[in-house]
């Protein structure tokens, strides 16, 4: 299996950090589709999943866009494990 590897990018823009892991691919979307494309056992249904990750960066940079910040179910969310 190859090593994931990314690089730094930058758009030259103020944005949130949660963005800046987006444009860096180093979220939990590109995460979790990377995380697909390597377990063969999702077979069809990974490509849902892809496009519903797509469908989730897509609303992400419209409401930065909108709003100059992350979306509520970003800036809200909380390990769930944690004590």
């Amino acid at each position: 299996m190859q090593p994931r590897s990314t690089r730094y990018k930058e758009e030259g823009t103020i944005t949130t950090p949660f963005d800046m892991a987006v444009l860096n691919d180093l979220d939990r979307f590109h995460l979790a589709g990377d995380a697909v494309d390597r377990l063969p056992q999702f077979g069809a249904r990974g490509a849902y999943l892809k496009q519903r990750l797509t469908d989730l960066m897509t609303e992400h940079r419209l409401y930065i866009r909108e709003h100059g910040e992350d979306m509520p179910s970003i800036q809200n969310w909380r390990w769930p494990f944690a004590s």
